[in-house]
């Protein structure tokens, strides 16, 4: 991390207090930090971590404490809510985006399942995204779990964490003539209603649909670190944690006033079209 990143991070981390006692730590917290970063960027096996680095074990192992205790949690909710006020929107979104992810794993490890759909053996990750592709909220379980119960639990209780999240968008998997179940549940729940965004069945070939491409480039920021390429985890907590952490990069990099300039043509498209939505 930069030093402007760093910066923004390190207030927000945990710090133990020299009159708690114990053994004072042999590496820095910047130093733990840039080596988890750098397993999450190389997409390399903790015990290949290069020695100029954090020892793979120290870093491991502050890793899945702090996964464990919710940092990485509360400081991804910190910098969203600081990258919305920057953009001149409320911290608490209003309108969101939904979508599934399937991934093949590594070595297997809990919750592995068959996508039939998508012919992968793996893990699904079910993520909520606000307007602007910020994660809300990010769900992993078996690749062989359906769209529907997916978003039901990572929907459940979403009110209590955002207030006026009113308005959910899907694709027309979540949303069919055979089962409204899910509809029913989250307006009747969680007082929220999802709307399916259909796709043209006239038009053949790929084509940008509107506000479902949101969380579509949301994966593709994810799928930039090689770590998440896969899913490499053996824990879906690890893996929750590790989609948490890339965001946290991707938002303390914008909050340093760190912006990539889009290259090509895909890019400067994808550019246009947000500016578009965010002038809408």
């Amino acid at each position: 991390m930069t030093d402007a990143q760093w910066a923004v991070i390190e207030p927000l981390l945990p710090r133990t207090h020299p009159r708690l006692g114990g053994r004072p730590p042999v590496h820095s917290r910047r130093l733990v930090v840039d080596t988890i970063s750098y397993v999450l960027a190389s997409g390399c096996a903790w015990r290949l971590v290069p020695r100029d680095l954090a020892p793979w074990a120290t870093a491991y192992r502050v890793f899945a404490a702090w996964t464990a205790d919710g940092t990485w949690q509360r400081v991804h909710d910190v910098l969203r809510g600081r990258v919305r006020e920057r953009g001149g929107r409320c911290p608490q979104p209003s309108a969101a985006v939904l979508d599934s992810q399937s991934v093949k794993t590594c070595e297997g490890g809990e919750r592995v399942g068959y996508d039939a759909g998508k012919r992968v053996r793996g893990r699904k990750r079910h993520v909520l995204v606000d307007t602007l592709g910020l994660v809300l909220g990010v769900a992993v379980s078996s690749a062989s779990v359906q769209d529907r119960p997916g978003a039901r639990r990572l929907l459940a209780g979403i009110r209590a964490r955002f207030p006026r999240l009113g308005l959910v968008w899907v694709d027309g998997g979540y949303v069919n003539s055979k089962d409204a179940t899910l509809v029913d549940w989250a307006r009747r729940q969680e007082n929220v209603e999802i709307v399916a965004v259909p796709r043209n069945a006239d038009v053949a070939g790929f084509r940008v649909l509107p506000r479902r491409w949101v969380v579509e480039r949301t994966f593709g920021w994810l799928t930039r670190c090689r770590r998440l390429t896969r899913d490499y985890e053996r824990k879906t907590a690890h893996a929750e944690a590790m989609i948490q952490f890339a965001m946290i990069r991707l938002m303390a990099a914008r909050l340093a006033d760190e912006h990539i300039e889009p290259r090509g043509p895909i890019e400067t498209e994808a550019a246009r079209r947000l500016t578009e939505d965010h002038n809408d």
